[in-house]
Order: C-alpha cells, then structure tokens, then sequence
C-alpha cells in the first residue's frame, strides 16, 4: 500500500500543512472571521482530533482541509505543493484520490444501495465495473456489512449507515480522512464501535475528526487539536521539525526500495494510469435513472404532463400521414380511372394551376368624387385570351404513335390507341317491339334513334334528346387481360378475347344501365316504354316491366359488324311525303346483307369490380377487344371503297350546302306504337314514321357555318376537319388521334412520364431503327391530371396540418416550460446528493451532467408517452372509421415521425433543464452539505 502512495508522490515533502490560513464570511452587513491565521502540520499517519466550541471554525478548517471551501488567505501545501493555483480540476482530482469523509448525518443517497453509495468515488475516479464491484465489497466487508450490499439506506440503523460512509471514505484509499461529528447521531455503544473502527484506520493514514466530546477525542486521538475564536488554542502533539525529517528518512528508505522494484520489473511494465476525477454521462444517466424510479409515481405523472404537446402533434402527424396513406392506398386505383392521356386538342394544366394562382392588380390612383368603372369585357377578353393560350393543338403523327408503342411494357399495365371510331352505325342487334313480336336486324344507331323518338310521345319528351348523349355505347377495352382481372371479377363466362368476342362489364352494384340494354336490344319495345312509364309515374304494366337479366339472358348475345360499304350506300330517301331523291344512306336493317367482311361479336363473359376497387380502368357497358379495333381498320380498306370516295367527293366541291345534307347520313323507319300502354286498345296504335341521321358530332364551328352558310371566313365550313371526323368515326383513318397509357403503379408514373418527356427534349431519337432529329420532332403535350389532383390534395394536407401543428406547439412549449419548473425542484429535492458528489471529487460538469440526464430520461419518458398515446388513441379511431370510410389506417404515425418528435421531447426537455442544471452545479458544496 504504500510503495502505490509513493509511486504517485516520487518527490516526498510533508503530506499536509497550513500557513497562516485565514476564512472570512462576507455578509451584508459585516465580515466574520472563522479562521484567524492557523498554522498546523499534519503526519502521514496519526489520529488528530479538533475540538472546540460551536462556532470556533472547527468544520471550516475541515472543509478547507477536504477542498470544499476556500480559504481567504494564506496556503495550504499538500505533499509540498501549494493550492495557490489549483484549479477547479485539480480539487475534485484532490477530493477524489486524497480525502475520504465521514459526515455526522451519514449523507447516503437515498435512491442508491449500500454498495452503489460506496462505488460512487470509484465511479468518478473512473474505476473499471469488475475492480469497483471488488472494491466496494471489501470496504463494506471490513466495516462489517458483509451481504447488506443490496439494501437501501432506509433499511439500515444509523450505526450501519455509519459504517457504509466509512466504507464509501475508505474505497478510494485516501491518504487522509476526514470526520465531521462521527458519532454525533449514534447511540453510545454504537459511537464506540465506530471509533474503535476509525482508530484502527488511523493506523493507515491521516485521520482528522472534529468532535465536541472531549472524551472521545482523549480516549481513541493521538494529537488534539483546540481551537478558539478561528485561533489554534493547543496542539498537544505537534509536527515538529524533528518529526519531519525522521518521516522524510522513512519516505526516501521506502521510495528508494520503490524505485529499485519498478526497475527490476520488465519494461512492458506500463505507467500508472493518470488520476482523473470524473463522472461519466452513463453513471450520471444511472443515477437520474435510480432517484426518478425510486419517485415513480411522480415520474409518470410528469411524462404524461410532458406529453401533452407531443400528443397533440403526433395526432396531427398522424391524421395526416393516414390521410396521405389513404390517398396514397387510392392512388393506383384511381390511376386505372385516370390514365395519362395523349389527345388531339388538350389543355396545359400546369398553366392552369398557375394561372388561378396569379394575382393581377392594377394600381390605380382614385380621387375622391368620382366613380370608377370595372371592365367586364375587359375581363371576358383577357380570360378568352387566358383559355387560347392553356388550349393545346397535339400534331400526332405516326412516328409518334411508333415511339410511343415502344415504350418499354415494364412500365405501363395497358395501352389503348384510340382512332376515334363510332361503332354503332355498324352493329347490328335483333330488335322486337314486343315479346311475341317479329325480330328485325337492324343497326344500334337506328335503334337509339327509335327510342328517342318513342319518347316524344310521352311524359318523358323533354329528356328525349339526351338519349343518344347519354345512353352508352361499346367500346375498346385495355389491351391486357391481366391487368383487367386484377381490378375484375368474372361473374359468368369468360374474359373476351379475339375479335369475335365481347364483354358485359358491371358497375359496383351490379347494374347496367336500362339505355345501354335497350339500345343492344336486350330489351323490346314494349318492356322499354314501362321503363319510361314507370320512371314517369305512369300507369304500368308489372307483367312487362323487367328490372333485372338472369346472367344466361345477357352471355350467348350475338351482334353483327359490317363494313362501311354494307352499312351505308346509296338509296331513295323521302325528302318530303311523295318526293324522294337518291341519296347516299345509312342501311339501318340488315336485311339482304352480304356477309362479306362482317364478323359475329358475341358476348362471352360479365365482368364486375373487385370490393377493394374504387376506380376501376373502365366502367360499366359492353367492351371489344384490341383485335376487333384492327380487323375494322384493315377490313374497311377493303371495304369502305365506295363510303370513302362518297366522302371525298363531297369534300373536293367545296360545297357548304353539300358538306351538310352527305355528311349526314340519313335513313327512315316506320314503327307501331301503343299509345294504350297496356297493349289491348288496338284503336291507340298509331304508326311513327323515324327520320335518323348518322353522323359524327358537328363542332360549334360546324354550326355556325351552317346557319350562316359560310358567308364569311369566321364561318366558314371547315370541309377538311369535318371530312377527317367522318372517316375517324367510321373507322377509315388508321391512325390513332388519343393514347391512354395505365401506368403499372403510381411511382412508376413518373417512368412513364418521362419516357414520354423524352420526345420534347433535345437530342435524337431512334424508332425501329430511324433517327429523328430535333428538327424532326413535334412537342407533344400530354395530359396527367391526377398527379395534379393528388398535388393540390397533399398541398392542402400539408397547410392544414403545418396549422393544426403550430396551434398545439402551444401546449407543446406549457409541457417545456413545466418540466424546467420540475427540474428545478429536483435540484432543490436533491441538494445533498450534489454536495455528497462534490465532497467525493465530481466537478459541477458531472452535477450538470446528473440533471442534464435527469431531463434527458424525463424528455424520453414524455416523447414515449406520447407516441404510445397516439398509437392506442389512432387504434382506436382506425377501429370507430373503418366501417365507415372501408380504411383501417386512416391515424397512422409513420415511425420516423414518432422518433423525431421523441428526439424533439428529449431536446426541449434537455434546453428547459439547462438553466436548473446550471444553478445545480453552481452550488456550493459546504451549504449543499449542511442542507436538510
């Protein structure tokens, strides 16, 4: 044991001495003097005991001894070194390798065991856990507290309470210990034990007790020491210089044996280690840990008031990732409904969205009395102006069409190329104004026109017109199967596929539309018209009305196709009664057709949506496949000879009058209709003579052509784009004037997007081994309006929770601010505890430290908390809203949010502890000490 005391002090001088050491008080009203000039020696090792009334300065001479308190004036030398210019690092060094102290009232920490108060100092010398456990254990062994290591402070006498501060003086082995009062709180059989323990320990080292008891001091010191007024009064055993230098002698002899023993020792011998007196982080975060535990109740209620704000926030987070979730979850689904779309005529939704957000002010100085006007028209025309600057004419060309064909098929689940074809003019469907009636052929477009006109002479008149607007026709479904039956259920049949085959698709509930069935001629004339009547709250008749198709009335349905040159051709039309002209007609009944080039079309399966599919790639009605597209393309090359020539004849007069009647394609049908309603009173049948017309839709500039008859050049007839409409309807134009590309997944969009992007750009492209330049190239603009949908939605979210978050901060900063206030009463809870670490070598950075993490596991505590609460509170609304909305995830906190706001509750929790941790340390050991 010694040969280590002297391997830290190779130069020996006396181990303790005072000069002249003065202590002044400084008060608001005067100055005390406790020590007035002490000068003391102390031996390496005696039992020096300082007695004296209250107030002679006895415990100030300790504490300025032990490196707690200063002293005003004069030195103290520690083994020949004087304190003059130690710094604060040097004192905790000092406190912690040199000083051991036993206090009076013990000065235990509560919420420690026996053995974590006594590892304390070894802790802050930085001791390893193996070494300190050993330790520890052998101090409390020798103070006779083997196996009480576990137990709390509050479960021991105050004779072992005693002992476990002697142990907790002795672990570090210090050269001097220091007793303020030892068995001032003990019983006398106990105070006995205890002296006759820290006499035995005075055998070791420098022992210095202050006591008031006379006869402890004279029973167990080898030196009293008596003070008066600050003064030393009598020194019954002075150091003297004779003692000195006998002691000198026994330290050289034995520095020397030292030295003799190091050098003999091999040179991998490693140095000793540096003192150091420093508490980590870890043993500061234990020992916040062990007192917020031991104040459990306390603790959880603070994390929940520390909450308060998170949970404000995380709820919002929440909502708005659900929300954001949900939308994302809705996202591929209404992508099937909302393809990226490549037209003739578009318009630049970006400019749009931009244009609604522009503000336009004029500033116009006003003078009183005079009233100003605001231009309407003005207005009118600057938003005229607005609409043909967002209005884009695409020129798709074929090169175009190849390029966007080559797209790689990873990117996109179908693609459909629309060439703008009207198939009801060539369709032919069985058609009986009654069940028992006769089935006559003829095509849908008449059909439609027959009802239409039907309608005329009911109640429903007025709605007639809409017929052929609303009521929906066939067309072309994605050309994959797959993707179709991943958003589909086939409820009968088969998935159409070939040219000869169709489908019947149902909406959600299972329904088709009563137009569509009965422009297919699912229904007869008779079982239409109690539609109408009932839907006209009419008189009907039950026994007719149908409202639903068993799944075998609907499959097995066949429907003929014939080409242009079938479907139209020239014949007699009834101009006025008994006048009739050859014209060139729409054949509306397929009688004595020839069978050249037609093709069957029967329906093969009845398609529904899935339950999780909201937006489905098409809706309800009957659908043709892609081969039935390019078999009438082909096939009216070699059988539209005679339409197209009609078209371009009427094209090359120039003609306006001409352009208008044989752009029109008429045809006559005479039908019987009972007006009876109920099929008995043969005196009501009437027979209704229907004039229809085929044509494709006249543009406003077609109308205004008409009327005016092309007198001007605003109104001119345009024969060019009405002949291109013609032939596009009627399938004669083979290529496509629209593209609709299903991306495969809302991120891969953006695969799509810029594939098609590619084309506006720079640089070459090669299509089927062509380069187009630059200069070869066309902008074309396509249109993507659901990624500015979802834009403006998340925007909007997004505004909307940012508001929501800074109203509940509010809460968040009262949680912030309470929690400081809490801090600071810990410090105040905890002063002895901070004067026990100081007194045992921790700096005012390792007090800091303690409140720093006290805040820390409280920040963590509340953020935790509050994260829990959210995810118990958005369980709860997941389970209230699902069977509402059909979303189970509608609160969801994403995990990245819930750790930032737990890093956020431990930062604000950490920045409100700073000031009470600051105060915490500043505080004066001596006072902490003495506190209750």
């Amino acid at each position: 044991m010694l040969k280590n005391i002297f391997l830290k002090n190779r130069k020996w001088r006396k181990m303790l001495q005072l000069r002249d050491i003065r202590k002044n008080y400084i008060t608001a009203s005067e100055t005390v003097e406790a020590l007035k000039g002490v000068d003391l020696s102390f031996r390496q090792k005696e039992f020096v005991s300082i007695l004296g009334p209250s107030g002679c300065g006895k415990t100030t001479l300790l504490n300025i001894i032990g490196g707690l308190d200063k002293y005003t004036s004069g030195d103290l030398l520690i083994a020949g070194r004087s304190t003059k210019e130690y710094s604060d690092r040097d004192w905790d060094v000092y406190r912690n390798h040199r000083i051991g102290f036993i206090f009076q009232s013990y000065n235990l920490i509560p919420h420690q065991t026996v053995l974590g108060n006594v590892e304390l100092a070894l802790t802050i010398a930085g001791i390893s856990k193996e070494e300190r456990v050993a330790r520890a254990k052998r101090a409390l062994d020798r103070v006779g507290l083997a196996g009480q290591y576990y137990k709390k402070p509050n479960q021991l006498s105050g004779g072992q309470c005693q002992r476990v501060a002697i142990a907790r003086a002795l672990v570090n082995d210090p050269e001097i210990l220091l007793a303020d009062e030892p068995t001032g709180a003990l019983d006398t059989v106990t105070s006995k034990q205890i002296m006759d323990l820290i006499r035995e320990i005075s055998g070791e080292r420098l022992v210095i007790m202050v006591t008031h008891n006379p006869e402890i001091a004279e029973e167990y010191s080898s030196r009293i020491i008596r003070l008066l007024d600050g003064r030393v009064l009598e020194d019954t055993n002075p150091f003297s210089a004779e003692d000195e230098e006998a002691e000198c002698r026994e330290a050289a002899a034995i520095e020397a044996a030292a030295d003799a023993e190091v050098e003999a020792e091999p040179k991998k011998q490693k140095k000793a280690k540096k003192e150091k007196a420093k508490m980590s982080f870890l043993t500061a975060f234990k020992l916040s840990a062990r007192n917020l535990i031991s104040k459990r109740g306390r603790t959880v209620m603070v994390g929940i008031a520390g909450s308060i704000g998170i949970v404000g926030i995380a709820l919002v987070l929440a909502f708005s990732a659900g929300i954001k979730g949900y939308i994302a979850s809705m996202q591929d689904d209404m992508l099937s409904g909302n393809p990226i779309q490549i037209l003739e005529t578009t318009y630049d939704l970006n400019a749009l969205t931009g244009m609604m957000n522009a503000e336009v002010i004029d500033e116009i100085i006003k003078e009183d009395g005079r009233v100003y006007v605001s231009s309407l028209v003005e207005y009118l025309a600057e938003m005229g102006k607005n609409v043909e600057t967002l209005l884009i004419e695409n020129t798709i060309t074929q090169e175009y069409i190849d390029y966007v064909k080559a797209m790689p098929k990873e990117y996109y689940n179908a693609m459909i190329l629309g060439y703008g074809m009207d198939l009801s003019a060539n369709i032919y469907t069985d058609f009986k104004e009654s069940a028992s009636g006769e089935a006559q052929n003829i095509s849908v477009s008449a059909l439609t026109s027959i009802y239409s006109s039907i309608l005329q002479d009911t109640k429903f008149k007025d709605y007639a017109s809409y017929i052929s607007m609303l009521a929906p026709s066939i067309t072309q479904m994605p050309n994959n199967p797959d993707y179709l039956l991943s958003q589909y259920d086939i409820v009968s049949g088969d998935m159409a596929t070939g040219k000869n085959q169709i489908m019947l698709v149902l909406d959600s509930e299972d329904e088709l539309s009563d137009l569509l069935l009965a422009r297919f001629g699912y229904y007869t004339q008779e079982e239409f018209l109690e539609i109408v009547y009932k839907a006209t709250e009419e008189d009907y008749n039950e026994d007719i009305y149908r409202d639903s198709f068993a799944y075998d009335e609907l499959i097995g349905k066949t429907f003929t196709w014939y080409p242009n040159d079938t479907a139209f051709g020239q014949g007699k039309f009834e101009v006025m009664p008994g006048m009739s002209m050859d014209y060139f007609i729409h054949n509306y009944n397929s009688e004595g057709f020839s069978k050249d080039g037609s093709i069957e079309l029967e329906v093969v399966g009845i398609l529904t949506p899935k339950d999780s599919v909201n937006f489905g790639s098409i809706s309800s009605g009957i659908y043709y496949t892609e081969e039935l597209t390019d078999y009438i393309l082909e096939t009216n090359k070699e059988y539209g000879d005679e339409f197209e020539a009609h078209v371009k004849a009427i094209d090359e007069s120039n003609s306006t009058t001409a352009a208008i009647m044989n752009y029109y394609f008429p045809y006559q049908y005479t039908y019987t209709f009972d007006k009876s309603q109920d099929g008995t009173l043969t005196d009501d049948e009437i027979d209704v003579k229907v004039t229809g017309y085929v044509s494709p839709a006249m543009t406003m500039e077609d109308m205004m052509g008409s009327m005016m008859g092309g007198s001007s050049e605003s109104t001119a007839f345009d024969h060019e784009g009405m002949k291109e409409r013609v032939l596009r309807t009627f399938g004669m134009i083979d290529l496509a004037n629209s593209v609709y590309i299903y991306p495969v997944s809302f991120d891969d969009k953006d695969l799509v997007t810029m594939y098609l992007d590619a084309w506006n750009e720079d640089g070459d492209i090669t299509v089927n081994g062509t380069v187009y330049t630059k200069d070869d190239r066309s902008d074309i603009t396509y249109t993507d309006a659901l990624e500015l949908v979802i834009e403006m939605i998340n925007t909007m979210i997004d505004v909307v929770s940012y508001a929501l978050i800074a109203f509940t901060s509010v809460s968040l900063v009262v949680s912030t601010v309470m929690i400081g206030i809490i801090t600071y009463v810990s410090v105040v809870e905890r002063i002895k505890e901070i004067g026990v670490i100081r007194s045992l070598g921790g700096r005012k950075k390792d007090v800091s430290h303690l409140f720093n993490a006290e805040t820390f596991i409280i920040g963590l505590l509340a953020g935790l908390i509050g994260v829990g609460f959210t995810y118990i509170i958005s369980i709860v609304v997941n389970l209230i809203l699902e069977p509402l909305i059909g979303y189970a995830r509608i609160a969801a906190l994403p995990i990245t949010d819930a750790l930032v706001l737990i890093a956020l509750s431990i930062l604000l929790t950490c920045i409100s502890g700073l000031i009470p941790a600051k105060s915490a340390a500043n505080k004066d050991p001596v006072v902490a000490l003495r506190t209750e």
